[in-house]
């Protein structure tokens, strides 16, 4: 099988932007502020070029004080991204959402890790550190889908305990439509990069299997656990929802 990967020119990667530029022409023409799409789109340009020259530097170094430092960064912006959704100060659900992910993303990330995979070491860095990612991405947007759901019931005047039901529910809706549809609608990034670069597609899949057991588990959980704990923060700011 071929395992050598496409190269992609600059030249050609700039024909990826074409679609990108028909989708801000759109949201400007229906005057829905195109400014924040094209910070957007300039913010993911330069923090992959940055990632790139930061992952290398990791991958030669390979020190395991340096993964777990990024790791605990990632985990730390995570937490306070996913707060974006709520009117609540981030500053009151912090913790709760670093507890949350914690949780629901650290210890997944060890199972697969140390468990599903065996790295040896066990801080590897092109393991770890693209599956942190992964994991607290997820975990992330469960907790933000969650907190957005909480605040609009909690507004309609649903109790908490099932405001928090149809917030959890609707956490899950993403990795749950990824999970009926990978393999029929989709052939998810993973297995497709590994395809891509030569392994085997029936590796590919035991891989993407891990994945997709990895993002649902670490999106519920990390989901859950914020819910249940922030029942307080929410109580004390009631009125905010009436």
């Amino acid at each position: 099988m071929n395992n050598i990967v496409q190269n992609i020119s600059l030249a050609n990667l700039s024909l990826a932007f074409i679609p990108v530029l028909v989708v801000i022409a759109i949201i400007w023409r229906w005057n829905m502020g195109y400014k924040t799409t094209i910070y957007a789109i300039f913010r993911m340009l330069v923090q992959l070029l940055l990632i790139g020259y930061v992952l290398t530097y990791i991958f030669q170094t390979n020190s395991n004080y340096i993964v777990i430092t990024i790791l605990i960064i990632m985990l730390l912006v995570a937490s306070w991204i996913s707060l974006r959704t709520t009117s609540l100060p981030r500053k009151t659900l912090l913790l709760n959402a670093v507890y949350s992910i914690v949780l629901g993303g650290v210890t997944v990330l060890l199972l697969m890790t140390q468990g599903v995979l065996s790295l040896n070491p066990w801080y590897s860095p092109s393991y770890m550190i693209p599956l942190g990612g992964m994991i607290f991405a997820s975990s992330m947007n469960g907790i933000s889908l969650a907190a957005e759901r909480l605040e609009s019931e909690l507004k309609q005047g649903q109790p908490y305990e099932k405001a928090k039901v149809i917030a959890l529910r609707t956490s899950l809706i993403p990795i749950t439509n990824m999970l009926l549809a990978v393999g029929l609608v989709s052939v998810p990034g993973m297995m497709t990069g590994q395809i891509l670069s030569g392994v085997s597609p029936l590796i590919a899949v035991r891989y993407q299997i891990m994945v997709m057991c990895m993002i649902f588990g670490s999106t519920g959980i990390s989901a859950a656990v914020f819910l249940h704990s922030v029942k307080g923060s929410f109580a004390e700011n009631k009125n905010r929802f009436e």
